[in-house]
């Protein structure tokens, strides 16, 4: 017999969400301030020859600045306001949590509950506030010294280097607060949706360049088959693999129903999805690895001849170097690949370990009654969750990490320029499965709401 959840769960359909108006609403302000992101992008920063830029990045097609503009829906591109993206402030985040595990302090403060998290959101608020000073200065000093004589900017200087920092920091804060009242006022996670929405932008242009490279011949159309085919297999494995759980059985003591009644038990599961991090770990393994490649690559570049002359290593010996470090590390290279993979397996246990605690699982469970068949209760039981969980961790990590990795190996190896794969589709697919659920949630809600007030006239009628 169906519960009472999955009866109105079946009811959902297109009358019940034309009569959810708070859903609505918050529908609407989503995708307004996505359209206002969006417009950001396309505003550039001052003092920057546009003709010049475009000259400039297109000598870089491919390398791992093409990379984070995808992340940056195009904005690194244009040298806009929001260049930077989100990405200090996922990088001040990451800093956070890591202190968080370290500092005995700052563990408990997190335990402080709601006063708690405003103070750790503080410090990553300014922790944001420093990493994006600091990665505008160098954006700012690398766009004075790309191209040599050819460069982008109209009037080097400090005044441009101060003007870079400003913009891009208020560029950044205000993404920021933007994230934060789409998850607020609006539906899905703030952060989540703007990173999304900047890798949806790119697509179009990623599809007309493969579309391209066939009219010219550069591929076959076997190979274009290949890669729809594939991006297709990929992303359902992805909702197979993120709808993954491992249910734990749980086992409540009986108790007295009625007084003719005998005593019954109940039992339960405790769900452990698969992936729990979801789509955390590959873009805290982007942007921790992206960050100083963004250096290097600027700075490498600074030697660089004027358009159209090859790239030479007069500039020095720590220029010889940041262009030895860029062309190891350029996206789709073994070393960053090796990289990128440890980072991200590296990050799923780690960001596995923050959100779950299987000490207070097993506390929780004690106090509550519960106990897993075959396991004492306490100590016993933590120690089992955490063998559970390390195992479907691991499972999970090598799934992150495949999904990552082995599209950019088969494009490698095809000689295809794709500036999207398994990271972009999994930020897509997981974000959207997100998104959905809580649009789902919320009609639930209003179906609950419905069936309240109808069971209210009805009383008020008797």
């Amino acid at each position: 017999m169906a519960s009472a959840a999955n009866q109105v769960a079946a009811g959902l359909n297109w009358s019940s969400f034309s009569k959810a108006s708070d859903l609505k609403k918050r529908l609407w302000f989503t995708i307004g301030a996505l359209i206002v992101y969006r417009l950001c992008t396309f505003v550039p920063l001052p003092g920057i020859d546009p003709v010049q830029l475009e000259l400039l990045f297109n000598q870089t097609r491919g390398g791992v600045l093409d990379y984070i503009n995808m992340f940056s829906g195009g904005g690194l591109e244009r040298m806009s306001i929001v260049a930077l993206n989100i990405m200090p402030y996922i990088t001040a985040s990451i800093i956070v949590q890591l202190m968080t595990s370290l500092s005995p302090s700052l563990a408990q403060l997190k335990k402080e509950g709601e006063t708690g998290r405003k103070k750790i959101n503080q410090y990553t608020r300014m922790g944001t506030v420093a990493l994006t000073l600091f990665q505008g200065y160098g954006i700012a000093v690398g766009l004075e010294g790309w191209g040599g004589t050819s460069s982008a900017v109209i009037d080097p200087g400090w005044f441009f280097r101060i003007t870079t920092m400003i913009t891009l920091l208020g560029g950044t804060m205000f993404l920021m607060w933007l994230g934060e009242q789409i998850t607020a006022r609006g539906v899905g996670n703030g952060i989540s949706l703007i990173i999304m929405a900047g890798i949806v932008a790119t697509l179009p242009g990623a599809f007309v360049g493969i579309f391209e490279q066939n009219r010219t011949g550069a591929i076959g159309d076997f190979t274009v088959i290949l890669i729809v085919v594939g991006a297709l297999a990929t992303i359902a494995f992805i909702c197979f693999m993120e709808r993954a759980q491992r249910r734990v059985l749980i086992q409540y003591p009986k108790r007295q129903v009625a007084r003719n009644r005998p005593a019954q038990g109940e039992s339960s599961h405790l769900p452990l999805k698969l992936n729990t991090a979801g789509v955390i770990p590959p873009i805290f393994a982007s942007s921790i690895l992206l960050m100083p490649l963004t250096v290097a690559q600027f700075s490498g570049q600074g030697a660089a001849a004027a358009p159209g002359q090859p790239v030479t290593s007069g500039g020095g010996a720590f220029n010889d170097f940041m262009l030895g470090l860029t062309a190891a590390l350029q996206h789709g290279t073994p070393l960053y690949m090796f990289l990128y993979g440890a980072g991200i397996a590296f990050f799923c246990f780690f960001y596995t370990a923050v959100v779950f605690n299987p000490d207070d699982t097993a506390d929780n469970l004690k106090r509550q009654g519960g106990f897993i068949p075959g396991i004492r209760p306490g100590q016993r039981t933590s120690e089992y969750l955490s063998f559970v969980l390390d195992r479907i961790t691991f499972v999970g990590a090598a799934y992150l990490v495949l999904i990552c990795l082995i599209p950019e190996a088969v494009m490698g190896s095809l000689g295809i320029a794709l500036m999207f794969g398994g990271t972009s589709l999994l930020i897509v697919v997981n974000v959207t499965m997100d998104t959905v659920a809580q649009i789902q949630s919320h009609l639930l809600a209003h179906q609950y709401e419905g069936l309240i007030k109808k069971a209210k006239l009805r009383g008020k009628r008797r």
